[in-house]
Order: C-alpha cells, then sequence, then structure tokens
C-alpha cells in the first residue's frame, strides 16, 4: 500500500481517480495490525467514499470549496480570555466540538463509543491500534485545541509533518517528572521576583519588563538547556528591549550588581562614547550549564532601539563562529531571536533574513524564533497592525513550522520549547515558538494603556499572575509545599538585594564589560591597541607577479570558459608582463595577499561574484558543465586562508546586517559588502546610522566591516550615480574646528579616534593599500570606499608595480607630481579634489597647456581629514589661489565637510574657490573667503578663478 500511495503521488490526480473508479481504495486507512481496513464514518448523505474522499475530490475540482482544516482555531492560546489569538477567527463548522455537530457526520451519540481502526499517519494511539471515536475525538482536541496550537500541514515534507505529529499526538508526551517542575518553579520565580525588585527600587525608571511573559526566562533556559544536551556550545542571541535586562541576569547570568548600577545616574563610565541606555546592552559570558553539566558559550548582541534590526546581525555572527569552528552542520553554534508580535510582522528585515536562512553561504543551519505575543504593539491593536491571521505568517515563507502556546501554562511552554530546540537539531531549520501571553504594564513602566486599550488592561489588573498559578498547582498535587515555594522566592530575594548592597559600592562604570564579541589577545588587557603604528601596506613584487598570473589564469584542467573571459584574461596576462595593474586586479592583489597571510575574505553583496559592471570575475563558469565553478583565489597557496564571494539575495538592510555580524566575530578576517550602486545603501541605512557608525561610541565594540559603494557622474540619471558621500562624512565625528597638534603617531591616532574611515581612491594601487591597511592597523574600525565606474576600464587609472612594493603604503594625499611640483612658486591655482574628476581636471589641463601654471592635488582620504598633509599643500604653492573641485552635482556635500576643515587649516587668512557646488543650490556661508563655482564654468574659462571675481552665479 505504501508503494501504491508513492506511485500515486507522482501521478497525480488522473491517476487516483482512475484507480477510484475501479473501486481501488486510494483512501482506505490501514490498521497497524494485520487486519483489514476499517471503515471510516462517511459524511453526511451517505454513499461508499469515505469523508475525506469526498474532500480531496470536491479540492480537485475546486480548491476554495475545501476549509483549512486547523484545529488552532479552536485552542485556548490566549491567558486573558477575551481575545483570539489570530485575526481570523472562523471556526470550521464540521469541527466536532460539541455533541451537536455529529449529525454533520451522520453520527449519533451512539457511534462514539464504536471502536475505528487508526491509520498509519496519526500517532494518537500509541501502541494502541483502536480506539472509540469518542477517544479520538478526545485525543485530537487534547492534542490540538487546548493550550497549543500548531502550524505545520503547510510545510511541504512528509517526514517532517510525521515528525511534528508523533511529538505531540503521542499520549504521554508531556509529562514532567516531580524534579523537572521544581526546576521550572524556580526558573519563572527567578524571572518574577527579579521584574518585582527592579520595581520596587526603581519605580520610576524604564526598564521595559516581562511582567505578563514571565515564562520567556524558563522558555530561553529549556531551549538552551536542550541545546546544550544535543551538543551545542555556542548560542548567539538577539532580542529587543523588553525583558532584556532579566535575560541578562536570569540566562546570560550577568551579575546583578553590575545591571543594578546602570540604574545609578551619579556614576560614569571610564570607557570613551557616549554609552547606551541599559535595555540595549549586551553581554558575553560563558559558563557550565547546569543541567547538562558541559560548558556553553552565551553571547546577547547589543541592540539599537529600531526593532528587528539585529536579526541579520546575529545571523552574520552566528554564521562566522560557525565558519571558524568548521562547523558546516551547525551543531556547534546556533542562534536564537527573540521578536516581539507587532514588529515580528511590520518589519521588512524579519522577511530579508528569513529568505537568507537557507543560502549556502548564509545558512545559519536552523534559528529558534521566540515571539513575546503581547497581543498589542504599543498603542495598535492588531487588527490595525497587520493583514495576516497571526503575526508569525512570515515565517510560512521558508516552511518554517509555528507552535503557538499559551503563555500562562508553563509546562506546555517548555514542551514546545523543547521540540523547537530538536526540530533545529533534526532538521537544521527554522522553528517559531508563538507566546501567546499580555503585557501587564503600558510599552514602558511610565505609560498608561488604559487610553487606548481599557477592556484588555482591565482583564489584565484581574488576572492572577503566571507564577501563582503554577506554584498553586504544584503545591495542590503535592510537588513541592508552600513553605518551599516560600523559601525559594526569599532565597532570589536575598541574591537581589546583597547584590543591591554591592552596587552601592561601585564608583565607575565600565562599559567594555558588557561587551557581546570580545576579541581575546586583540587588544591588551585593559582594551587598547598593543601599539599605535602600522606597518607598510606594500608587498613583494615575486608576490605581486604570483597572485597576477594566477588572477590570469584557469586552475582547473579541462574548465572552458566564456570566449571574452579569456580576453580580459588575457589582458592581465599583459598587465603582469608590464608590472601593472587595473582596478580589479589591485583589489585581486590585495585579496591575495591577505590570504596568504592567514587572514579570511568575505565578500558579499548583489551579484559580487561577476561584479556589476563586469570587472571582477571571482568566480569562473564552466561554460558546457553546469553549475561547475571555479574560484581561482583559492588556488593561490597551499596552506592559504579561505576566500568567500557570494553573490547575495536582493537585500540591503538584511545581507549588510548579516555582513556587520560576520565582521564582530573576529578582527582577523576582511569583511566587504559592495552595494550595486552605491545609493542602494538607502535601504540599508539603519544598519549604517544605528549599528556601524556609532558601534563603539554605544558599545565599546570595534568592527572592521568594509563598505564598497561604487559612485560617480557618469550620465546615469539622478539615482546609480552618488553614493551620497555627504551622508557619511556628516556622520564623521573629527572636529571641524579643532586645529590638531602633528604628532609623530598623528595619522595612526587620528585613525584611532574617529568612528570611521571614509576614502574616495583615485589609483588601484591606493585602493590595493587602503584594503590591506585595514587588517595591518592594531584596531579595527568601518570602512567607507566611494569605487569608481569608469575608472575600472580608464587607461590612465593604472598603477605601476613600483607603487605597491615592500615599502609603499596608502597615500592619504596623492600631491602634484608633475612640472607644477618642481616650480611651485610659478604655480598661480592649487587645485584639491577627490577620486575619478582628477582625469577630468587632467586632461583639460593638458588640453589649455597649463600644466606649469595649475597644481592637482587629490584628497584620498576624506574623515579623517588629513590636516597634516593639506596644509604642506597649501603652505607648499604660496602664490597659488586655492579651489576644491568635485563632481557637479548639487547633493554631493563635499562641501559641506570640507569648507570648515579648509577654513581651520588656513586661519581664514586666504580665500579658497569651491568648484562643482552649483551656486544656486547652495546656502549662504557668511564668510567671505569662499567662493562658489560651477564645474562646467570653471573648466570653460581654463580654471580662470580670476575671471569669477565681483560676479554672482
Amino acid at each position: 500500500m505504501s508503494q501504491l500511495r508513492l506511485l500515486l503521488s507522482r501521478l497525480g490526480a488522473q491517476a487516483t481517480r482512475l484507480l477510484a473508479a475501479h473501486d481501488v481504495p486510494v483512501f482506505g486507512w490501514r490498521s497497524r495490525s494485520s487486519g483489514p481496513p476499517a471503515t471510516f464514518p462517511s459524511s453526511k448523505g451517505g454513499g461508499g467514499s469515505s469523508y475525506m474522499e469526498e474532500m480531496y475530490f470536491a479540492w480537485l475540482e475546486n480548491p476554495q470549496s475545501v476549509h483549512k482544516i486547523r484545529g488552532h482555531h479552536v485552542a485556548q492560546l490566549d491567558p486573558l480570555g477575551i481575545l483570539d489569538a489570530d485575526l481570523d477567527s472562523f471556526v470550521p463548522s464540521d469541527l466536532i466540538t460539541t455533541i451537536d455537530k455529529l449529525a454533520f457526520y451522520d453520527l449519533q451519540e451512539a457511534d462514539l463509543d464504536k471502536e475505528f481502526q487508526l491509520p498509519m499517519t496519526t500517532f494518537i494511539g500509541g501502541s494502541e491500534n483502536t480506539l472509540s471515536l469518542r477517544e479520538i475525538i478526545r485525543r485530537l482536541e487534547s492534542t490540538y485545541c487546548q493550550h497549543i496550537g500548531l502550524e505545520f500541514m503547510f510545510i511541504n515534507d512528509v517526514e517532517q509533518c510525521q515528525w511534528i505529529r508523533q511529538k505531540f499526538e503521542t499520549p504521554g508526551v508531556m509529562q514532567f517528572s516531580s524534579e523537572e517542575k521544581r526546576t521550572l518553579l524556580a526558573r519563572l520565580v527567578r524571572s518574577m521576583r527579579f521584574e518585582d525588585f527592579l520595581a520596587r527600587k526603581w519605580s520610576s525608571e524604564k526598564r521595559f519588563g516581562l511582567e505578563g511573559c514571565e515564562v520567556m526566562i524558563p522558555a530561553l533556559k529549556t531551549i538552551i538547556d536542550k541545546s546544550s544536551e544535543m551538543g551545542i556550545e555556542n548560542v548567539i542571541l538577539g532580542m529587543p528591549h523588553r525583558g532584556r535586562l532579566n535575560v541578562l541576569a536570569n540566562v546570560i547570568r550577568k551579575d546583578l550588581e553590575q545591571i543594578f548600577c546602570q540604574f545609578d545616574p551619579k556614576l560614569e563610565a571610564a570607557d570613551e562614547g557616549s554609552g547606551d541606555v541599559k535595555y540595549h546592552l549586551g553581554m558575553y559570558h560563558e559558563r557550565i550549564n547546569r543541567v547538562t553539566n558541559r560548558n556553553i558559550t552565551l553571547s546577547l548582541v547589543a541592540n539599537p532601539s529600531h526593532l528587528e534590526a539585529v536579526d541579520p546581525v546575529v545571523q552574520g555572527k552566528t554564521k562566522a563562529e560557525q565558519f571558524y569552528r568548521g562547523d558546516a552542520q551547525g551543531k556547534k553554534v546556533m542562534s536564537i531571536l527573540v521578536h516581539g508580535d507587532a514588529a515580528f510582522a511590520g518589519q521588512g528585515v524579519v522577511y530579508e533574513t528569513f529568505h537568507l536562512s537557507d543560502l549556502p553561504s548564509y545558512t545559519t543551519n536552523g534559528t529558534v524564533h521566540v515571539v513575546v505575543n503581547n497581543q498589542i504593539g504599543f498603542t495598535t491593536d492588531p487588527r490595525m497592525a497587520r493583514s495576516s491571521p497571526y503575526p508569525t505568517d512570515v515565517a510560512r515563507v521558508v516552511n518554517a513550522p509555528i507552535f503557538h502556546v499559551n503563555a500562562d501554562d508553563p509546562e506546555a511552554v517548555m514542551y514546545v520549547c523543547s521540540v523547537a530546540a530538536e526540530w533545529r537539531n533534526t532538521f537544521n531549520k527554522d522553528v517559531v515558538v508563538d507566546l501567546v501571553c499580555y503585557r501587564r504594564r503600558g510599552h514602558n513602566e511610565m505609560d498608561e494603556p488604559m487610553f487606548t486599550q481599557p477592556l484588555m488592561y482591565k482583564q489584565i489588573h484581574r488576572q492572577v499572575p503566571v507564577l501563582k498559578k503554577y506554584a498553586d498547582k504544584l503545591i495542590a498535587e503535592g510537588t513541592v509545599t508552600l513553605q518551599e515555594f516560600e523559601e525559594e522566592i526569599a532565597k532570589y530575594d536575598r541574591i537581589c538585594e546583597e547584590a543591591y548592597g554591592r552596587s552601592k559600592d561601585k564608583k565607575i562604570l565600565h562599559i567594555k564589560h558588557w561587551l557581546d564579541s570580545p576579541w581575546p589577545g586583540f587588544f591588551n588587557v585593559d582594551g587598547e591597541p598593543k601599539s599605535m603604528t602600522c606597518p607598510a601596506t606594500g608587498i613583494s613584487e615575486d608576490v605581486l607577479t604570483h597572485i597576477g598570473s594566477v588572477a590570469s589564469s584557469v586552475p582547473l584542467e579541462g574548465f572552458k570558459i566564456h570566449t571574452g573571459l579569456s580576453r580580459i584574461l588575457r589582458g592581465r596576462v599583459d598587465m603582469i608582463k608590464n608590472r601593472t595593474v587595473d582596478w580589479a586586479l589591485a583589489e585581486y592583489m590585495a585579496f591575495g595577499s591577505l590570504l596568504k597571510e592567514g587572514i579570511h575574505v568575505r565578500l558579499s553583496g548583489q551579484d559580487v561574484e561577476r561584479g556589476t559592471f563586469s570587472h571582477r570575475h571571482h568566480v569562473l563558469h564552466d561554460q558546457e558543465v553546469d553549475r561547475r565553478t571555479c574560484v581561482p583565489m583559492n588556488h593561490l597557496w597551499p596552506n592559504q586562508a579561505p576566500y568567500t564571494v557570494c553573490n547575495s539575495s536582493l537585500s540591503e538592510y538584511g545581507v549588510l546586517g548579516f555582513e556587520l555580524g560576520y565582521a564582530m566575530a573576529s578582527p582577523n578576517a576582511l569583511v566587504l559588502w559592495e552595494a550595486q550602486f552605491g545609493d542602494f545603501h538607502n535601504t540599508a541605512q539603519c544598519i549604517i546610522d544605528q549599528f556601524i557608525s556609532t558601534g563603539q561610541a554605544k558599545w565599546v565594540r570595534h568592527n572592521g566591516i568594509v563598505l564598497l559603494l561604487p559612485h560617480g557622474m557618469e550620465g546615469m540619471g539622478p539615482e546609480h550615480s552618488s553614493a551620497r558621500p555627504e551622508r557619511f562624512l556628516q556622520m564623521s565625528n573629527d572636529d571641524s574646528d579643532a586645529y590638531p597638534a602633528f604628532t609623530k603617531d598623528f595619522e595612526v591616532s587620528q585613525l584611532y579616534d574617529c568612528n570611521w574611515i571614509v576614502v574616495n581612491c583615485s589609483t588601484p594601487a591606493n585602493y590595493f593599500h587602503v584594503l590591506r591597511r585595514q587588517i595591518l592597523l592594531p584596531f579595527r574600525k568601518p570602512l567607507i570606499i566611494f569605487t569608481p565606474k569608469s575608472l575600472l576600464r580608464h587607461p590612465e587609472a593604472k598603477s605601476s608595480f613600483d607603487q605597491m612594493v615592500s615599502g609603499t603604503s596608502f597615500q592619504r594625499v596623492i600631491p602634484e607630481d608633475g612640472v607644477a611640483a618642481r616650480a611651485p612658486e610659478q604655480v598661480r591655482r592649487l587645485i584639491f579634489c577627490t577620486g575619478k574628476v582628477y582625469y577630468d581636471l587632467v586632461k583639460e589641463r593638458s588640453s589649455q597647456g597649463l600644466e606649469e601654471k595649475v597644481a592637482i592635488t587629490r584628497l584620498e582620504q576624506i574623515s579623517p581629514f588629513p590636516f597634516d598633509l593639506i596644509k604642506q599643500e597649501a603652505e607648499k604653492y604660496p602664490r597659488a589661489e586655492l579651489a576644491w573641485c568635485q563632481e557637479e552635482h548639487k547633493n554631493m556635500g563635499y562641501y559641506d565637510y570640507i569648507s570648515p576643515r579648509f577654513m581651520t587649516i588656513l586661519r581664514r587668512t586666504r580665500p579658497i574657490w569651491y568648484v562643482g557646488r552649483d551656486p544656486a543650490a547652495a546656502p549662504a556661508t557668511g564668510n567671505r573667503n569662499t567662493h562658489l563655482v560651477s564645474l562646467k564654468k570653471f573648466l570653460d574659462t581654463a580654471f580662470n578663478l580670476q575671471a569669477f571675481k565681483g560676479k554672482t552665479f
């Protein structure tokens, strides 16, 4: 029969109809014994076919004519008993919820005691093969219609569906030992009494407590316990602010006195930076799991107020930890994500993160998602907050099972969480636990929820806390005594009071104690860099030549590449012979040399394998064998570090967050995210603003993520042109008004003090150096690179090996090195510029024969601003008029960043012209020593700045 069913599933509906027409019992339910199939009760109207047959054939004709058989519709999920957990309150009319519905199936009450053989697809019988209809209904109701509601029938895998059925239908599966119940009670005590303690000590403070879902603490601990039992050694958590302090205290096991210190406004932080509110902070802790007696590392990732923004960050960090451990199947490292119901349904980054879950270079082999379903979002009712029945419906897109559970039934919660952990370990897929609960207070402790939800909060005020409910249950059944329960409460209260007393002795805060991703051995014991120097970034010519030869060949035998790619590789051969590199080859040199030094390189983003502009070609594709590929970068050296290059999904927010998390795990990796076009970072702005630019100031967290943003006005319209440098420069923290002291280590110290580094390289060699410098620095800072488009193939945009060999380094400023530099006193105009516009200026200068009169200096590192080198250049040409020149675009806001810094250097004694800034669109500067000139007019007058004096544009 099983072979017949398999055949039918492959042949489809027509074969099914054919067999049914010849009286072949397609849907006969086979007994577990050797007896004949039982006749299942027919539907109303009689006939030979079973109810299931009729439903199936009706579905074949019209899928809409058959209702969705969903037991979770009638499950008792809401602890308040006033709302449906889902917005679709339809209860199928033919579900047997009362005796009077038996007639729908042409049954009478007497039929309830008839015995029926059970089908192979159910596990409700346990060791029994037959049950009475009354018992069948009772057991199914017990499984699907009580405090647990299961959604899994949408999963198109029979094995997975049967696995879930067995876990929940088998009789007696939710039996807990006395010891397990006592442990659960103790964890509930800690969860609830922690919130009560904070409420007593700091009643007027915002803390975003967990009241109404205290069961989340034992739930998370159960997931961790079960996962540890199955071999997990490292758990990385992400969560919003609600309940974070409780998780830090009772799951991560942060010292209570350090948590209590965060409530003291008089304590100042010993670390530099702004810090962050206590309910955003993270933590890293290694300890023994008391249930399994195994070591476990727990990391709670710091999170801003932007709900769900941390989701891809956690996944990236998890992926990196798995990568460095060689944990390809995710058996040692896992992630847990905690969500709020409104944010889970409303935030698009949730969907983006789910769609990374099964991609080869992004999968973490399954995540356990825990939704704290308060059934409200701040003041917004669910009916106004989502269009889907459940807040968890987004998870269905990746076939993740969803377990809804009433949070006032702690044992049901623990069982569901245990099954969720087992599911993740068994199938390496995501799973969602929906804790249907309530929020005892408002959005925060100072908020009044009765303004907008009066009926709900009247019920909440009457609601008996879950701890009392469960304690009364255990006392009634004799598992614990009232005295034991009260002693457990007193014990934890005493722990909190003692920690509170110790917190009063603290004189200073240490934000670094809350670091979620420490890098052992990278900094000294005080968390400071081991030096303030950076070695030269050049490499030997032999290494350059070797990398170039691999980059221009195919390392696999019998591998046929595209003829167009053959031309590109031949071009690389010629460049190596001539000791030159273009942009793509310089990148190859940087990556390859770091791999030789044991540095893992990961490049991610949309179409990065080939490159948006078809310049990179890091993955070769066999033109005759489907899906046969080759990555030459992984064939450079016998013992090199691995190179990962991966096309991402069409996502910016999720993927940049993922790569940021990946870069958090280790300082010894170069992690790069490339936007398809520079302005595509728009949709990842939350990650840039809340994590990348401010991460160190808020959380003392270093990160060396690199953003590659193609940039330049090249006729592609208002989009796909500017990478919006003004945004990054506006968020740079270097002081425009402070004239720095130029000490011996000024260059490195300036980098250490900044929040990120912004560069716009004009040569392949400088691009090569800045990538290598990113790893050779004794600390880590985010690096923003405005990369070129037309320069990728510009005949003048090439560099010699001489600019990349040992002893050479990144040039923050590239000074004029032509005729003008040899006679600076003859120079009448000194033009500062950055990026591609340099080549336009050089061409125009040559056509006008002004090489002796006009010097052009390139600003390669824009932020932090190289005050020392710009000062040297300005002083070198004392008789020259000064001008800053950029590509003409009214929104390319170098001006707002550059202008005050030039004024600081020049001490307002020399005028400077700003070319490329549209005067009509510019605000009044109020400075008589600055002038605004359009680039076109500047070039039309052969760099004659005097032609603009006294005129208004």
